[in-house]
């Protein structure tokens, strides 16, 4: 079983006029990857610490966990 890490990432996000936010890309050790599909949105506690809005989306064929906790965007990643 792998060791997960919290990583703080840049986030390219759409906010429409209602104030909800949808992100587009992250931006992942200097590399912009789009989101392909946001599948759910929810609050949820994240497996390195830390909670907030879980946007679960599908990135390049992968399920990966984006979370926006306060004002700042992380994933849960295998490297620090």
């Amino acid at each position: 079983m792998q060791k997960y890490y919290k990583k703080y990432i840049d986030v390219v996000v759409h906010v429409n006029q209602f104030g909800d936010m949808m992100p587009l890309f992250i931006v992942f050790d200097n590399v912009k990857y789009p989101i392909d599909k946001v599948l759910q949105i929810r609050n949820a506690a994240s497996q390195v610490g830390g909670a907030g809005i879980l946007y679960e989306c599908r990135i390049q064929n992968q399920v990966r966990k984006l979370f926006f906790e306060r004002t700042r965007w992380f994933i849960e990643s295998y490297h620090p």
